[in-house]
């Protein structure tokens, strides 16, 4: 299963309406693959929502990767957190977050399919997250990882400076979940930065 350069990562706390009109928004201008967190919500409530965001997702060909370990059942596509177990049996596609080197040493032992790098800069999400890696930080930790995209802080301007630091692409969450309408400037600056 292979993703696409642009990953949205959920976050309902930060919409201005309903999460499913946000991300139906970001579908809608290009978004492919959708990160679903909202890890504090009851069991039932997240697997009616993935259900939701599926059905969107599935007509333009898009995947649905479900965050955390504990629940994910039968889902094909999983996010890890940095101390999350990796599943067993193993999902189709397995991602992992990773802030440092030991992190990423981990997840490409355990064959993980992409990791996110972040805090690649200071982000209004998670105040106080980091320090921020900034470019010359996540081209260190890039190395020998697998396919890696960059996360935190990062707006269509830095995509050009993160790609050229080695990430496959970029995760945002908070600047999409607050303006979906903002998925064509961060394709656009994938494409000129591939270009």
């Amino acid at each position: 299963m292979k993703l696409p350069p642009l990953l949205v990562l959920t976050d309902r706390t930060q919409c201005p309406g309903p999460l499913v009109d946000a991300v139906a928004a970001a579908v809608d201008g290009g978004a492919r693959a959708v990160v679903l967190r909202e890890k504090d919500l009851p069991d039932h409530e997240r697997d009616r929502l993935a259900e939701q965001l599926r059905a969107l997702l599935a007509p333009v060909g898009g995947v649905l990767i479900r965050a955390g370990a504990a629940g994910n059942g039968h889902a094909e596509a999983v996010h890890l957190a940095a101390t999350d177990p990796f599943p067993d049996p193993r999902p189709k596609l397995v991602g992992r977050s990773c802030h440092d080197r030991h992190e990423v040493l981990r997840a490409r032992r355990e064959r993980c399919d992409y990791v996110m790098i972040s805090p690649v800069f200071p982000t209004a999400s998670k105040p106080g997250y980091g320090p921020a890696l900034g470019p010359a930080g996540l081209a260190t930790l890039i190395t020998g990882a697998p396919p890696a995209y960059a996360l935190g802080g990062i707006r269509p301007d830095d995509v050009a400076g993160c790609l050229a630091a080695g990430a496959r692409g970029v995760a945002v969450m908070g600047a999409i979940m607050r303006a979906p309408t903002l998925v064509p400037a961060y394709l656009a600056a994938l494409r000129e930065a591939v270009a």
